[in-house]
């Protein structure tokens, strides 16, 4: 709020100038036809800001650079046949493996549909903030990521190889085949890209029990 009120003065002198730009609090860009004249503008506008609005600009996070090489709230621009569309920045997905990994850590002891739960907060605000991206062969494979990443908090959870060889001949697995992968001595993520434990748990496994993945 008290960024739009300071603000609001910038605002006025960029459509004063003819400029086309979008601001959201105090993150905000300005697109200009060719680099001579962003560096020119990004000059004039940051003498604006500290002179006549005195406040700080930071150098560190400002720039003259192409659209689709630059973050703006996590979104990014691609060009495509003529066509500008919105995509998601390659660091908004890291942070977002990130939070995955710390909300399907195989070791703080708990369970799946408390795991499930939380992921499911997480998931639903994130995809509902970026579902309007050109992003499908992006979102099914972070969902495959995600599932794996499941699977191994199920196999870690079931513990001993005798357990395992039980679950998995509970599941339909032929009991050859479950003591094979009961056994094995391959680590969690390995074994979530086995075929017997995909059988054993697919897809339908996790949303039957309550899973959320955007764009299925």
């Amino acid at each position: 709020m008290l960024s739009n009120i300071v603000l609001d003065e910038l605002d006025k002198e960029l459509e004063k100038r003819g400029h086309q730009f979008v601001r959201y609090a105090d993150d905000f860009r300005i697109y200009c036809k060719s680099r001579k004249a962003a560096e020119r503008v990004n000059k004039s506008i940051t003498k604006f800001i500290t002179a006549k609005l005195e406040l700080k600009v930071n150098e560190e996070k400002s720039a003259v650079s192409r659209p689709w090489l630059r973050k703006f709230l996590g979104f990014t621009f691609i060009s495509m046949c003529g066509q500008t569309k919105i995509r998601i920045h390659r660091k908004t997905i890291s942070r977002f493996k990130e939070r995955v990994r710390e909300l399907t850590n195989r070791n703080q002891g708990r369970s799946l549909s408390q795991i499930i739960k939380d992921l499911n907060q997480y998931l639903i605000g994130w995809w509902n903030y970026y579902r309007l991206t050109e992003a499908r062969h992006l979102f099914k494979s972070l969902n495959g990521w995600i599932i794996r990443r499941l699977r191994c908090v199920v196999w870690k959870q079931w513990k001993n190889p005798r357990t395992k060889v039980r679950n998995l001949k509970k599941l339909g697995i032929a009991h050859k085949d479950a003591m094979l992968c009961g056994n094995a001595r391959k680590k969690y993520w390995r074994m979530s890209k086995v075929k017997w434990v995909i059988f054993a748990l697919p897809n339908r496994y996790f949303f039957e029990r309550g899973l959320f993945l955007p764009a299925q």
